[in-house]
């Protein structure tokens, strides 16, 4: 097919998909980060609609959400704004598919200027197979225009850097824009002005090597030309974000610190461990990419590297390096700095338009390289069985495409319990759908109080009788409630493999593969929470006996099981408290509060032994429930006041202000070294 052909094709094919797109994005849930960045764009837009009289947007303490550009999210609210739409994460979810569109776009276009159209239509089709690219441009507002600043600024620097006159100029403002958005969405996004010098510099030492003259009026040009572009590329991405223009040359910088060592940690399941994401193990991100990247885009990077040496000129071959290049680095970067990384490798999205680009570039090399029709047909037919993999995936399980796992984890189903499913919280829409569906056929008696591990109030915004209130699902006896919908999101992997998840009292299960990914439950009995309520209270009988009632009802509830062995201990009926903490870590062998507890009355007992293995399983289990330190500390000072201070040091390592550490650390020292404690104490007396 001629060049001409496959263009007017892929025109056709780029035009097809961004329809699709569309329409996809109508089914789209609110994602995990989504609500918290719409208020923030919020409070940006006051910000400038006062003239900065509004400051809500520069003091963020919880969400750090100042240090984000968020440049997209901003734009998008000033478009809310400006043309009054009320369908607010509609309106969202398709911007957000528009710049995953464009991404797409961008991807293809920088493979036609390296391959041609051919390798342009390659990248529509790799992309068309990939459930997590797509699953995220539904409604991921920083990830996925990220990933468009990013791969635009590469191909346009590329392009300014080697590409001959004709259409500089036009080159030079779609750079400046791509620096622009990739700095305005992060702070980070300062890196692609840096691969801009880079590019310059290389080109410029080989020209110098090639004519083998220095040429002092071409490098003053190419220096101009570099300070322009970064100096105009950098000021405009600051002019949405309130935090930057308050000092732009510092606070830019301070931003990238935070967010390289980002504040906020998270537990999540990772090879069937419930851990922290700041301790993750190195490999995190590169394993997490090879078992959600489709088998297809793996093929296509094996085929360019087997084939770039023949298809490919030098100059070329220079660019497809400096690609490559810009794919690796920041994943090497970020493991080597060990960073915290959590929500399977969302926030490195950035990098996999230039993954498909040289998969693609791969595909492309290998049906030029094959001179036989039989063998190119064989070729494609052969990637054709690989795409049916994720194509499947995607139309079984509708809009959930970024829950994705391919064939090197059995699929969804073999990653369930192992690794995170639905940690965006995608199928809390449907979940909420559902029971305003059901909700309809139900007598009105006064307000309906909706519960859930993600708020879902969007979707009951016309529906005056229905409040919301969230809670963490483990402890959802302690909030008084109707009905809950929950996402299978931070729920211990344990119960997910022996199906403690969801709980018997649910009325409608949302799944994705076969596999329950969102709960919604009906409340049968309130008598959990009462029993709460009455043992604040003091009335340690009353509480017992509705306790009982409650996990008759609910028998799979942790947090009965833990608050009725309180009743019971504190009415010294301790061996029933020990059987009902036994049947608590049955439900979930890691409740760390179980396990503490039962340590402290191993230590009533006299068995320090017993206590010292319990609150050891509670640190393995969770290294950051910080209660169990000091107290396995006061353990081992008994008979061993060094592996005492290890324990407090490794408390103090993750919080160095934990008041009970740091006392427990000063009394060690207390007679021993005075002066030490004096330091401990000088430090207690800072955090008050």
């Amino acid at each position: 097919m001629s060049e001409k052909r496959l263009k007017i094709f892929f025109w056709a094919l780029a035009l097809a998909v961004l329809a699709a797109m569309l329409l996809i994005s109508r089914d789209a849930g609110i994602s995990g980060d989504e609500e918290v960045h719409y208020v923030h764009s919020e409070m940006v837009y006051n910000y400038f609609a006062t003239t900065g009289a509004d400051q809500s947007s520069l003091n963020t303490p919880k969400t750090h959400l100042q240090y984000y550009g968020q440049a997209f999210d901003n734009l998008v609210t000033i478009l809310i704004h400006w043309f009054g739409i009320e369908d607010i994460y509609g309106f969202r979810h398709l911007m957000c598919s528009i710049s995953g569109w464009l991404t797409i776009l961008v991807t293809a276009l920088f493979a036609a200027y390296l391959s041609g159209y051919g390798a342009a239509i390659w990248v529509v089709l790799l992309f068309g197979i990939s459930p997590g690219f797509l699953g995220h441009a539904q409604n991921n507002l920083k990830d996925i225009p990220f990933a468009l600043a990013y791969i635009a600024s590469i191909f346009y620097s590329l392009k300014l850097t080697f590409q001959e006159k004709p259409k500089k100029k036009l080159t030079i403002i779609l750079l400046i824009m791509s620096i622009a958005l990739s700095i305005g969405i992060r702070a980070g996004g300062i890196l692609v002005v840096f691969y801009l010098g880079f590019f310059m510099f290389l080109k410029f030492m080989l020209d110098w090597m090639k004519s083998k003259q220095f040429n002092p009026v071409q490098l003053k040009k190419q220096l101009i030309l570099f300070l322009g572009v970064s100096i105009a590329g950098y000021l405009l991405g600051l002019i949405t974000w309130p935090y930057a223009l308050q000092n732009p040359l510092f606070h830019p910088w301070k931003s990238y610190q935070v967010m390289t060592h980002f504040p906020t940690t998270v537990r999540q399941i990772f090879e069937g461990y419930f851990d922290w994401s700041d301790v993750h193990p190195w490999y995190y991100l590169p394993k997490y990419m090879a078992i959600t990247i489709p088998v297809a885009v793996f093929a296509g990077l094996i085929a360019f590297f087997l084939n770039t040496r023949k298809n490919y000129s030098s100059e070329q071959k220079i660019q497809l390096s400096l690609v490559v290049f810009t794919v690796l680095f920041p994943v090497i970067f970020v493991i080597l700095k060990q960073s915290n990384l959590y929500g399977s490798w969302r926030h490195f999205l950035f990098i996999y338009p230039g993954i498909i680009l040289i998969s693609a570039l791969g595909v492309q090399a290998l049906l030029i390289r094959f001179k036989l029709q039989i063998m190119k047909v064989s070729a494609v037919v052969l990637l054709a069985v690989m795409f049916v993999h994720p194509l499947k995936f995607m139309a079984a399980n509708h809009p959930y495409y970024y829950l994705y796992y391919n064939e090197f984890t059995g699929g969804l189903r073999g990653a369930y319990g192992n690794y995170e499913t639905d940690y965006y919280y995608h199928s809390m829409r449907k979940g909420a759908e559902w029971l305003q569906e059901y909700l309809k056929d139900k007598p009105g008696n006064g307000p309906i109080i909706i519960g859930g591990n993600f708020p879902v109030q969007w979707y009951f915004r016309k529906e005056k009788t229905v409040k919301f209130v969230y809670f963490p699902y483990q402890n959802r006896s302690a909030y008084d409630w109707d009905y809950a919908i929950v996402a299978n999101s931070y729920i211990p992997p344990f119960q997910l493999k022996n199906k403690i998840w969801p709980p018997a009292n649910t009325i409608h299960t949302i799944f994705a593969d076969g596999i329950p990914v969102c709960a919604v439950i009906e409340r049968v009995t309130k008598d959990d929470f009462r029993a709460i309520q009455e043992t604040e209270k003091g009335d340690n009988i009353k509480s017992a006996l509705l306790f009982q009632q409650a996990l008759k009802i609910d028998p799979q509830n942790e947090l009965i099981c833990y608050k009725f062995a309180e009743s019971l201990i504190s009415s010294n009926q301790n061996n029933e408290a020990g059987q009902m903490l036994n049947k608590c870590l049955k439900i979930n062998p890691d409740y760390e509060p179980a396990l503490v507890l039962l340590g402290d009355e191993a230590l009533k007992r006299n068995d320090p032994e017993s206590a010292a293995q319990f609150y050891e399983k509670t640190i393995r289990t969770n290294r950051k429930y910080f209660r169990a330190y000091p107290k396995l500390a006061g353990i081992y000072a008994e008979t061993d006041v060094d592996k005492a201070r290890k324990v407090l040091r490794d408390c103090l390592k993750l919080n160095p202000r934990y008041r009970p550490a740091l006392e427990a650390m000063a009394e060690t020292y207390r007679k021993t070294d005075p002066e030490v404690a004096r330091k401990y104490d000088e430090q207690i007396n800072k955090f008050k």
